[in-house]
């Protein structure tokens, strides 16, 4: 891979992971179409994902902070609670459990955690059949035409008031499924997060901030678990410069493309991402027929 390729792909990277479009999908169409090797290397992948991760990052630095402090506090007290059940048990004890919701940042990051298990559970068990799912257009191009009647049917509706402390655990666990049908080619993660969360009544600044921060663990999940299929000539000296520089370019356009999405929601002007997926959904379900 040369360096203007890497930077192609942190391009397209950065542009797709972020904006209502989908990444997944528009990769099967480019592979089927123009017979476009996608599969630049798992640590080249992982890297570009580092980049648009870490863009989530820093344009919600504050809150992202606050979820890990408060997240591991959760998960401590958790741990906590399950001996002290034990203990009480075994000795017949009462002894009193800690609270586990104290603040807004506490149910959100319990809220993000349900939101995980869903998706989670998605992506591992169908898995093989969504791999299948990337190796024809029909798949890709209905899927992009579901994503833009989805973003259509959102276009324009009210405002919602729930934030962290009004979200209900239902919501998270209906906005994992969202995020779990997302990985079919064609069905824009962000687009079905967001989608989901202003069904389910929540507020637009809040809804683009869950669906960014609620992707990091389920992305980063995939990507460990993507780690161990890397080879022992994944790493080549003359590649990690030009793999760190696509990495950068993901990151940046990544970083571009957040901050459009959260002026895109608040001003509920998705209309214009719903006619371009139904386009390409379009062209890619004729060539399905038509070119083959």
């Amino acid at each position: 891979m040369n360096i203007l390729q890497a930077i192609f792909m942190g391009l397209i990277q950065g542009l797709t992971e972020f904006l209502p479009v989908s990444s997944s999908g528009h990769l099967a169409i480019f592979q089927q179409l123009f017979g476009i090797e996608t599969d630049t290397g798992v640590l080249f992948e992982v890297l570009l994902h580092l980049g648009t991760l870490v863009a989530v990052c820093i344009v919600f630095w504050k809150d992202f902070k606050n979820l890990v402090i408060h997240g591991i506090g959760l998960i401590i007290d958790v741990c906590m609670n399950i001996r002290t059940f034990i203990m009480n048990k075994i000795n017949k004890q009462d002894h009193k459990y800690r609270r586990l919701i104290t603040n807004a940042y506490r149910k959100f990051a319990a809220l993000v955690i349900v939101t995980t298990i869903p998706t989670g559970i998605i992506g591992i068990v169908f898995s093989s059949w969504i791999e299948m799912a990337s190796n024809t257009l029909i798949v890709p191009g209905i899927c992009l035409l579901i994503t833009a009647i989805l973003l259509l049917f959102v276009d324009g509706r009210p405002n919602g008031r729930k934030k962290a402390k009004a979200t209900t655990y239902k919501d998270a666990g209906l906005i994992g499924l969202a995020q779990g049908v997302a990985t079919l080619p064609g069905i824009s993660r962000s687009g079905a997060t967001i989608s989901a969360c202003l069904f389910l009544g929540l507020d637009r600044s809040f809804a683009v901030k869950y669906s960014f921060l609620a992707s990091i663990p389920a992305i980063l999940g995939a990507n460990i678990l993507e780690l161990r299929h890397i080879g022992s000539d994944a790493v080549n000296g003359g590649l990690i410069l030009n793999y760190f520089i696509g990495m950068i370019v993901a990151g940046v356009v990544g970083f571009v493309c957040i901050k459009i999405m959260i002026n895109v929601v608040k001003r509920a002007k998705y209309e214009y991402f719903a006619y371009y997926c139904a386009v390409i959904g379009v062209i890619s379900i004729c060539c399905y027929f038509f070119i083959r």
